[in-house]
């Protein structure tokens, strides 16, 4: 078999990619993106790679974002011309949004057939132009090199000045599309791979924060560690949204909604340091407003923030020395523990259970009978999965009523967290957290990643739990608050003013899915809870590889 022009380029293009630190390729079936795909399979063989096949591009792109999402190195996803390469925008504009490296490698065909009504051609230069960091139409092989590319889009990915779009110094999506003539593939040339590192990028001047303000520090999503330092460095409140990875340490503010609403706490706020993107209350947003609130916010995603239109966007913070202003931390302190939320009452007495002593027994057999009998509700289950989450464990949150409900009575707790608010779409939530899994557990994690979403964007993302037999199985428990329908929208306008049966048919979507048949259909582990007692069990003693546990709420 002869080599051709296609292959000899996408041979390179990957070892290239390989020797600047790309470890995960996620790829859809096509042919005119046969030699990226073959090239990439052939050096997955060698162990350069780890290769993830699906068959929907949009799960493709979303499970791209997970593996990226957790490693934080570029991840490529490979498609095919024409309506496949459309798949990959949802994927695509959350990672713009929450700055989160995707390498978008699109097979086109060459400049001749384009725009003459050839098959499976149409417009994709500059298809995802907003919402990428740098796109790059590249020569057809044969007429120029695709050599000097890798290295150059991988820098893009994680945040390199040279950008179309985005902030220099934050990672995000960046778009090849790469055409090529017939032959498109052919035999494999020999390569010598060389693995390497992702580029380390210069570390952002950091702005220094003054002592003075009344100051609260307010980490959205993907804010991560990070908030909680700058919290305690400063001295200051510390109001963690439930997705943020910082909702833990001695300052984190519990109904930080109902105390950002109060006069003698909201009220008296002079400057918030944001870190991530904070997405979940309206309290939050309308402090981020405030003309009379100094707002700094250390970038994150691919759009500033500047809510208030006086906001003062920052590549990074620190803290200059100084005394905490106790008075002020104090105030937070004591009204956020009354605040706190007691869930505990939810959990089993292992202990009493255990006693020697007969009338602690009886008490906790006599408690642990209430729970049994006990329906859940959704305070209930978010409870449940928060406790039986560790630090060797992932959770992953959908954009759902879920999320919203946690970061209401949830504590604090040291956890890894992952969520796609980028743009708080409903989609792509089950594949993203199989890309976490996958990543995490290719990197030696030894837990379980957990997923919490209702019904609706389950249902939305059914497509990813087509898994590839001859992949590596993830640890995936996809937890489903089945109150069948958007109950989401209780909370907003739209409740009041709707009629009943127009809200119930275009906003609720009520269902009848029976997902036992959809997880028997794709290969899952199915179990149906109705109490505490059997959650817990549920959570605490996976079965291992992939398991759905839904859980009956009410509307």
């Amino acid at each position: 078999m002869t080599s051709s022009p296609a292959t000899e380029a996408a041979a390179s293009l990957f070892a290239d990619l390989v020797a600047h630190g790309v470890r995960d390729v996620v790829l859809s079936p096509g042919s005119r993106s046969q030699a990226l795909a073959l090239a990439a399979a052939t050096f997955a063989d060698d162990g350069a790679l780890r290769v993830h096949v699906r068959i929907d591009e949009r799960v493709a792109g979303f499970t791209a974002l997970g593996i990226a999402r957790e490693t934080r190195v570029p991840v490529a996803v490979v498609c095919t011309s024409g309506t496949a390469v459309a798949n990959l925008l949802p994927a695509t504009m959350e990672a713009f949004h929450s700055g989160v490296p995707l390498l978008l490698l699109t097979a086109d065909r060459p400049p001749e057939l384009r725009g003459v009504g050839a098959n499976q051609a149409t417009l994709q230069e500059g298809l995802f132009h907003p919402w990428v960091r740098a796109q790059i139409d590249a020569p057809v092989p044969g007429d120029g090199e695709w050599d000097g590319l890798a290295a150059r889009v991988v820098a893009l990915a994680l945040g390199a000045a040279e950008s179309e779009s985005g902030l220099p110094g934050v990672a995000g999506p960046v778009h090849l599309n790469l055409p090529s003539r017939e032959p498109l593939s052919g035999a494999m040339p020999a390569r010598t791979l060389s693995p390497g590192e992702a580029p380390r990028l210069p570390e952002p001047e950091a702005f220094a924060l003054e002592r003075g303000p009344r100051t609260v520090v307010l980490a959205g999503a993907d804010a991560g560690a990070a908030a909680e330092e700058i919290a305690h460095a400063g001295g200051w409140p510390l109001i963690a949204e439930i997705v943020s990875g910082a909702r833990f340490g001695r300052q984190v503010v519990h109904g930080y909604r109902r105390l950002l609403s109060r006069d003698d706490l909201g009220g008296r706020i002079e400057r918030v340091v944001v870190l991530g993107h904070p997405t979940l209350s309206r309290e939050a947003a309308r402090l981020l407003s405030r003309a009379d609130v100094e707002v700094i916010a250390v970038r994150k995603g691919g759009e500033e923030l500047n809510l208030n239109h006086r906001t003062r966007a920052v590549s990074a913070v620190t803290v200059t020395p100084g005394e905490t202003d106790r008075e002020w931390l104090g105030a937070w302190m004591r009204a956020a523990a009354d605040e706190a939320v007691d869930l505990s009452e939810n959990a089993p007495d292992t202990e009493g259970l255990s006693s020697t002593d007969f009338a602690a027994r009886r008490d906790a057999v006599r408690a642990e009978l209430d729970a049994v009998r006990r329906p859940l509700d959704r305070e209930r289950l978010v409870d449940a999965v928060w406790r039986a989450t560790w630090p060797h464990d992932r959770l992953v949150f959908g954009s759902s009523r879920l999320v919203r409900v946690a970061d209401e009575v949830l504590g604090g707790k040291k956890v890894p967290v992952h969520a796609n608010r980028g743009l708080a779409g409903i989609d792509g939530t089950i594949a993203t957290a199989t890309g976490i899994a996958v990543a995490s557990q290719a990197a030696g994690a030894p837990g379980v990643t957990r997923v919490l979403l209702g019904d609706l964007a389950f249902l939305h993302d059914v497509g990813a739990m087509l898994f590839p037999d001859d992949e590596t199985e993830p640890r995936l428990q996809v937890i489903v608050g089945n109150d069948g329908g958007g109950t989401i929208f209780d909370g907003l306008e739209v409740a009041g003013t709707a009629p009943a049966a127009h809200l119930d048919r275009v906003f609720y979507t009520p269902h009848g899915v029976r997902l036992e048949h959809l997880a028997l259909a794709y290969g899952w582990e199915y179990q149906r809870v109705t109490t505490r007692t059997a959650l817990d069990q549920a959570l605490t003693t996976p079965r291992g590889g992939r398991q759905i546990i839904e859980v009956p709420l009410p509307r």
